[in-house]
């Protein structure tokens, strides 16, 4: 019985070796919160017991370009980039046509797109939480009201936001009102955070995965329109890589449900705020949830 035991153990070991016996090349982009989301998923899938390249830092058409080559296996995508950026697609979608839109265009080059989760790194709006409270202002559609009450408040703006035409202009529109140019100051995205935080402006814009804002304390204010494109932050595999590893889709789909708005901020802030590793903050992660 001892022997049969043994043999059977053998077995499943060899069958686990062979399943996991191609190295698998995580890629990541060459800010925070995706360095974050490298480790996290190299570390992960080592404690699986697949053999893991990791190569993070890449610039994003890089390392797209790089997956469809076949060179990057798996990474962390944004459904609104591939969308815009990949597919040159345009029209305005909702956050779950956006995600089937992605997932069509881009199996046709070889892409799986596994389960989006629930962080949407996309543009919004903030406000400092006290001030927001005060005001009763949770919403876009409450903004616009203030605004149209005769509040006073200031905006911050990066320039391309304020530019461009799918930005500040239309989504005025969208909300039907209207801030005055003196009441909006345009400044590099970086320097919006610490302007809001020290009370130089009432609303800046954001993004809203940012590790700053629970840092400075900001209330994101609800787009209840659905104005903003959706960038939801889901695992992209090549096919030819699931169909070697099939049990990559669960797995990975198991990260992926654990993560949102709140929690990829809480991260990112624990990197840029606190000035701990990335490594490190992958790690705890993991640990938490039991999936190292």
């Amino acid at each position: 019985m001892k022997s049969m035991t043994t043999l059977l153990a053998g077995i499943a070991l060899t069958g686990t070796l062979t399943a996991h016996a191609d190295e698998i090349v995580v890629g990541g982009k060459n800010f925070t919160e995706q360095q974050i989301l490298a480790s996290m998923t190299d570390q992960y899938l080592d404690g699986l017991g697949y053999d893991v390249e990791k190569r993070a830092g890449m610039g994003s058409a890089v390392l797209r370009q790089a997956q469809e080559n076949g060179q990057i296996d798996l990474y962390w995508e944004y459904t609104g980039t591939s969308l815009i950026n990949y597919n040159d697609v345009t029209e305005r979608l909702s956050a779950e046509e956006t995600y089937q839109k992605v997932k069509e265009l881009d199996a046709e080059k070889g892409l799986v797109w596994l389960d989006p989760s629930n962080a949407n790194n996309t543009y919004a709006l903030a406000m400092r939480e006290e001030d927001a409270e005060k005001r009763s202002i949770a919403t876009l559609s409450d903004l616009a009201q203030a605004v149209n009450d005769g509040e006073e408040l200031t905006f911050a703006l990066n320039a391309e936001f304020y530019a461009r035409e799918d930005g500040w202009r239309p989504l005025q529109q969208a909300y039907d009102f209207r801030v005055s140019r003196g009441d909006v100051k345009r400044m590099d995205s970086g320097l919006v955070y610490p302007a809001l935080r020290d009370g130089q402006v009432d609303v800046g814009l954001v993004f809203a995965t940012d590790g700053r804002i629970p840092a400075f304390d900001f209330r994101v204010l609800e787009d209840d329109q659905g104005y903003f494109p959706a960038y939801a932050l889901t695992p992209v595999v090549r096919k030819e890589t699931l169909e070697a590893n099939p049990e990559l889709e669960e797995q990975m789909n198991e990260l992926s449900s654990l993560l949102d708005d709140e929690t990829m901020a809480t991260l990112n802030a624990r990197v840029d705020v606190d000035k701990q590793t990335i490594e490190k903050v992958a790690e705890s992660f993991l640990e938490e949830h039991d999936l190292i």
